[in-house]
Parts: structure tokens; sequence; C-alpha cells
């Protein structure tokens, strides 16, 4: 008997919702620099508010702190309008295995007490 297909979610890294509590730096090959908040965040990359979009594609160093400073080069993805702003996925490019090691570890604090509670 063939056993059922996984789900491809239950492949996919972690996500925190951070809901623009941690403020983001990103940093364009030109040098421009835009500021944000990281709404949600996973080991592949994550979801930040930006007043205006950036274009879909372009290359930036992403800068922020959880628990440790990551930096690292990232892919913008396409930008969905949100109520004031856009919000603009991200995928991590560059992030090392370490960083990628500690990263993990650092969001898993944040669903530590999430996973704890008992549901009702």
């Amino acid at each position: 008997m063939p056993k059922p297909v996984q789900s491809h979610a239950l492949d996919r890294p972690r996500r925190v919702k951070l809901a623009g509590s941690v403020l983001v730096l990103l940093r364009m090959e030109n040098n421009r620099q835009v500021t944000g908040k990281l709404h949600q965040l996973s080991i592949t990359g994550g979801l930040v508010h930006l007043q205006k979009p950036l274009d879909e594609g372009i290359k930036v160093e992403v800068i922020f702190h959880v628990g440790t400073t990551v930096r690292s080069q990232a892919r913008m993805l396409f930008p969905m309008w949100a109520t004031q702003g856009c919000l603009q996925p991200f995928q991590f490019s560059d992030l090392g295995e370490e960083e990628r090691r500690q990263l993990e570890q650092n969001l898993g604090k944040f669903l530590a007490p999430a996973e704890a509670s008992p549901n009702p």
C-alpha cells in the first residue's frame, strides 16, 4: 500500500511572526538604504513592511538583530500592498551554515512560548 504524500507545507521551515517588532535595514547595490519592519522571518527569508516597494528581483544586504545580528545578501520578491505601504518578501541568498544555525536557534526562542502552551 503506498504511503500518503506529505504536504509541501510540512517541509517548509517554521516562520516566526514578529508583527513589525524588529527593525531591518536593506542596503542596495548602489549603497542606497531603506528601513522597514520585519513581519515574518524564517531561515530561508522573511516578509518586511516598507513604505514603498522595491523592485522584484533586486539584490540587497539585509541587516537586523534577533538575539544576534544577521547580515546577509537577499533577493527581493514580489510586493503586496498593505493598508500603509507594502509587505515585501525576501529570500536569503548567502546565509552561511553557522549563521543559519544561529538564526534557527534564535527563532526557536520566539516559538518556544507558543509551542509550550496547551491548545484549549
